[in-house]
This record gives structure tokens, sequence and C-alpha cells, in this order.
């Protein structure tokens, strides 16, 4: 099964619509797909309430879990909080930050912001993340991501380490652009592998991590 909670549509930097890259994903066997366009304060509403038709069109008519959500990204470390309770309340059932990734680099303080924050349910790609904010996202179920963006997943690795060690728990996204990126069960296992997971940990990531962020998103939806 393939869930993948990061993706962009023409609403932000992709190429697809909305409906179209859950229509193709769904074609290529995912379970679950999150629409997760980059938005700020300025774009929230117009960006959830386009996400969200489609979202409920595809959840209708197809066996796909299409999930509305939004990726803050380049939002000020301390109005991450604001914003992304700003997005559960316009209709985003789920709210990625945009971490400190060294390919596209946001400002210092926003992974820590992010998994401090209890209206955040994902910190993407966020670099090389610390102790401290892995141990933060473990204690307030914060999820973290391993990515398979090129540049990005440069740092699944180390995030990969420093999760262990704080018991944090991972997700494998695609944050893909176009219907290229989307994941693939050989791509997802090469990712899990090159990151120094064992089967188990693998296991954990692939089938039941999902499904907890999956009952996540219910409750507060």
């Amino acid at each position: 099964m393939l869930y993948d909670f990061h993706t962009h549509t023409f609403h932000s930097d992709g190429i697809l619509s909305p409906i179209e890259l859950i229509r193709r994903a769904f074609v290529k066997g995912y379970s679950a797909i999150a629409i997760t366009d980059h938005v700020a304060l300025g774009s929230l509403g117009r960006i959830i309430k386009e996400i969200s038709d489609d979202c409920a069109l595809a959840r209708t008519y197809w066996d796909i879990l299409a999930i509305p959500g939004v990726e803050l990204t380049h939002v000020p470390p301390q109005a991450v909080s604001e914003v992304a309770k700003k997005a559960k309340e316009m209709g985003a059932w789920l709210v990625v930050v945009h971490g400190e990734t060294s390919v596209e680099p946001v400002e210092k303080g926003t992974n820590l912001a992010a998994v401090q924050s209890p209206y955040v349910d994902i910190l993407a790609h966020p670099g090389l993340m610390t102790p401290e904010e892995a141990t933060l996202a473990a204690r307030n179920d914060v999820f973290i991501e391993l990515t398979a963006r090129k540049g990005h997943s440069a740092a699944n690795s180390h995030v990969a380490l420093v999760s262990q060690k704080a018991k944090a728990k991972m997700l494998v996204s695609s944050d893909a652009h176009d219907e290229n990126d989307l994941l693939t069960p050989s791509l997802v296992e090469s990712i899990l592998r090159q990151a120094g997971l064992n089967q188990q940990q693998r296991s954990q990531i692939l089938d039941r991590n999902p499904m907890l962020l999956i009952e996540k998103v219910n409750r507060s939806s």
C-alpha cells in the first residue's frame, strides 16, 4: 500500500490539477494522498477551498483517501503555529511545514516552531534536524518526513538516525510536483534502505505510521 502525505499541484509549484494528481496516484495504486500546496497567510482560504472540493470529489468516486492539506513555506517561525491553526480552522485536514533543508533554506527556527505546535502534523525534509527537535516531535506527535525529493533527500540518513534515537515517528513522502515524482514500492524501499533502516523499522514507517497519521487526521477533521 502506498501512502503519500506531501504533494504539490498547479496551485503552487506543481504541474497537474489536484483532481488529476489524485487520479494518477490512484492508478499507481495509492491508498491515500495528501495535496499540500505551498501557502502562507494570504493564500490559505482560496487554496484550501479549491483543494478540498477536488479531494471530496475524488473520495466520492474513487477508492482513495484524498486529504486536503497545506505546506507552510517561508512563514516566520513565530507565526507558524498561528497560521497552522488558521489552516485547520479553514478546512485543512493536514498541515505540513517546510523544514530547514539546505536545498531550499527557510528561516532558522522553523523546525523548532513546527515540532512545538499542536496544529502541525508533519515536518517535511528537516535537513540537519537536532536531537532537541526530534524529541519535541516525538512528544508532540509531529511526524518527520523522509523524502524522495532530489536534494532534500541528502539528509535522510541523518534525519532517520536522529528520529530513531528520539522515537519520533517517520513517514516517506514524495514531495511530488508531477506524476513522475509519485512513489512506487521500489522507490520507497530504496529510500528506507539508503536511510539505514532495518526491516522492522521499515515496516513501522510503511504500514503502522501512515495509519497513525490517518487516525490523527480523522480526529482533527
